[in-house]
């Protein structure tokens, strides 16, 4: 009598999001079992409005520092910036080996040049490759996206396999001509995955996403149609398109020419491992767009978000040293917002109508489509992964529950699927799927070359400056002889007008000498001076025009 040997125990699969989860962007997905640490992508995220100042919004790996030594590399699903944009932040604190195609590759090395880090190994990974990683084995499958290069990740430990999905699409007729991958990821269904981690952007949309090839043949219309200089904004990273919008140019007699840093740096990477393909003699610099006819001209730039210092809207406010909006010009937008930036795009966009131009955006015309899937083919990538447990990922967290939704609405059991909370360890095995603890995890804000020196704290104190201003009190004691020796002198910023409000300076500075001729002038009491000036002066201002402007006595020791 045959008797089925059992199967030996394992260990469990600790799943954790440290970004990518109710949010759109900062996307890093951590996998670990037992001492291996396996980390899928590296994302950043723009500041929202209330974060003054800051310019990215990177991960908080403080769990990754603590556990460094057990991490055995980065696999990056592609290169936009919310997979790859916190990556020098954090190989700085955390160096490991980088797994990528050549163009994701490409982009994070340029980043880590610029940051000057260097020592980093990078692999270049082709579809289908496969990495060995501690007890993990990581395969890379393509998948179609606004992007080269970009790939879902299967990974294999002893306790299973999990397939990150990463940004894609199902496009039947792909710039590149290589379809999303469906046969590897029906294969590796039909042997049985244990979890799916999948993107939520557009699972609120029904339907398909449409083919960016209807996108080349809007444009070629608008190229038949335009009598002076063709300008498209549009992401840096959109390598597809990018190209499709050069083959048309160039089909029409223009010639090319980049304008806006991350579009110069981007195209020369592109260009140089062969991504990006431009006859030499139709490309032109910047400095040499008079020597030729507008109708010759096509000016890639970006700008497409309404980003203050991005090309395009330097152009449209005229700041732009080298390119100003002609009325004979047609502005193509190749781009929809990013939610929160509709208001900076409508105003760049009116502002190109007050210059003259012919202005084309995708409330006009289809000169964009996600790299997004829809619900349709989400649903196609459930059925053909058949996961036994599901985690949606990258997408706010009513785009999650969604999500979960359409899963269940496949079959799925509602109790084998999990909505992430950043820094929530969810625990996996073939047999079992719970939460564990939740790790030290949150946004690190980068502001210049300060990377998680701005906190709640000084936030506040942004925002309170911004919307109140500020009031200095200067004054200089003489610390031994505890006398007042100059001052009180009143400085406004952000606050009042003062020519027009003299009183209510004058009235601020007598108040301000009353409590100091009234205070014990010792070293060892300046702190409550300080203090007494700080409520005094608040409550005086407050009640004479309503106002709560911050507060900044400064004393000097003479």
């Amino acid at each position: 009598m045959n008797q089925t040997k059992p199967r030996q125990p394992v260990s469990k699969l600790r799943v954790v999001a440290l970004g990518g989860v109710d949010e759109i962007g900062k996307n890093m997905y951590v996998f670990e079992y037992e001492d291996d640490i396996v980390v899928v992508d590296c994302g950043s995220i723009f500041p929202k409005e209330d974060m003054l100042g800051v310019d990215l919004v990177i991960p908080d790996v403080s769990y990754l520092v603590s556990k460094q030594k057990n991490v055995r590399g980065y696999l990056l699903t592609h290169a936009h910036e919310d997979h790859i944009g916190a990556a020098p932040y954090i190989l700085r604190q955390v160096p490991a080996p980088l797994y990528g195609t050549r163009l994701t590759l490409a982009m994070v090395d340029l980043k880590l040049k610029e940051h000057r880090i260097g020592g980093i190994n990078m692999q270049v990974v082709k579809p289908l490759d496969e990495v060995r990683l501690g007890k993990f084995t990581a395969k890379f499958i393509h998948v179609s996206h606004s992007i080269a290069g970009a790939c879902a990740i299967a990974l294999t430990c002893p306790a299973g396999t999990v397939v990150c999905s990463g940004d894609f699409k199902i496009d039947y007729t792909p710039i590149d001509g290589q379809i999303t991958d469906l046969q590897t990821l029906a294969d590796l269904g039909s042997k049985g995955v244990m979890a799916l981690l999948c993107e939520s952007t557009n699972v609120e949309r029904p339907g398909y996403t449409m083919s960016e090839i209807k996108i080349g043949r809007t444009f070629e219309t608008m190229f038949e149609q335009a009598k002076g200089r063709v300008i498209v904004a549009m992401f840096a990273s959109n390598i597809h398109r990018m190209q499709m919008v050069i083959d048309s140019a160039i089909s029409f007699g223009r010639r090319v020419c980049f304008i806006g840093r991350s579009m110069v740096n981007v195209s020369h990477v592109a260009m140089d491992i062969g991504e990006l393909r431009i006859p030499e003699e139709c490309l032109i610099d910047v400095d040499d767009l008079d020597r030729y006819p507008d109708e010759e001209i096509l000016v890639l730039t970006t700008g497409s978000q309404g980003e203050p210092m991005a090309g395009l809207t330097r152009m449209a406010y005229a700041e732009h040293r080298k390119l100003q909006i002609r009325p004979s010009d047609m502005v193509i937008i190749s781009a929809t917002p990013i939610p929160g930036n509709d208001k900076s795009i409508s105003r760049v966009i009116n502002q190109l109508y007050r210059c003259g131009a012919q202005v084309i955006y995708s409330s006009l015309a289809e000169v964009h489509v996600s790299g997004h899937a829809c619900q349709e083919e989400l649903k196609l990538m459930h059925a053909v992964v058949q996961p036994k447990y599901f985690i949606p990922v990258h997408g706010e967290y009513r785009m999650l529950w969604q999500h979960a939704e359409l899963a269940e609405s496949m079959g799925m059991d509602r109790r084998n699927i999990v909505i992430p909370e950043i820094g929530q360890v969810i625990e996996m095995t073939e047999d079992s799927l719970e939460l564990g603890e939740v790790i030290p995890s949150g946004t690190v804000l980068v502001d210049g070359l300060g990377v998680g020196d701005v906190g709640n704290v000084v936030l506040r104190d942004r925002k309170h400056l911004s919307e109140d201003g500020l009031i200095i009190v200067v004054l200089a004691i003489d610390r031994d002889n505890r006398r007042l020796v100059s001052g009180p002198d009143i400085i406004s910023r952000g606050f009042i007008y003062v020519r027009e409000n003299e009183d209510i300076i004058e009235s601020t500075r007598e108040l301000s000498r009353q409590i100091v001729l009234a205070s014990d002038l010792s070293g060892e009491n300046w702190p409550e001076l300080k203090n007494r000036l700080k409520d005094e002066v608040h409550r005086f201002i407050f009640d004479k025009i309503k106002r709560n402007p911050m507060i900044l006595p400064i004393i000097l020791d003479v």
